[in-house]
């Protein structure tokens, strides 16, 4: 059983995964981040990409550690998308537990923004926004 397993295994899809956070004030505002490498929309949703066996929630968690010395609660999954050619996106909604730190060399700046005055941003993180907000 082990053979056909394998052989099965080798043909199917491969997909990268990303993850994304929703973080919320008390205001209802969300915590938008600018990124250094993403030139055409700099502005998004803190994040990254699932590490090789890594729990995807474990991987939110981790990323907003690593980025923004943030320390979070996973509350659930709020959206999910195919966003590109063998990518998948997960966003998370989290409960902020600290302020936010020292950001790392990945961000250049991180802001509050209400609903209403989000700047250009990919429509992942839009819709994952909206999701928040229902």
């Amino acid at each position: 059983m082990r053979l056909p397993y394998l052989l099965f295994s080798r043909i199917q899809a491969r997909y990268s995964v990303g993850v994304a956070a929703v973080v919320l004030d008390d205001c209802g505002r969300v915590l938008l981040v600018e990124h250094s490498y993403h030139p055409q929309f700099p502005w998004g949703l803190p994040g990254g990409w699932i590490g090789e066996d890594e729990d995807p929630a474990a991987a939110i968690i981790r990323e907003l550690r690593e980025e923004l010395q943030l320390d979070v609660e996973v509350v659930r999954v709020i959206h999910s998308s195919k966003t590109v050619r063998n990518h998948i996106d997960l966003a998370f909604l989290c409960h902020a537990n600290c302020p936010v730190g020292k950001l790392s060399h990945e961000l250049l700046d991180y802001a509050w923004v209400s609903c209403d005055e989000l700047p250009k941003i990919k429509n992942f993180h839009r819709r994952s926004i909206e999701a928040a907000h229902v």
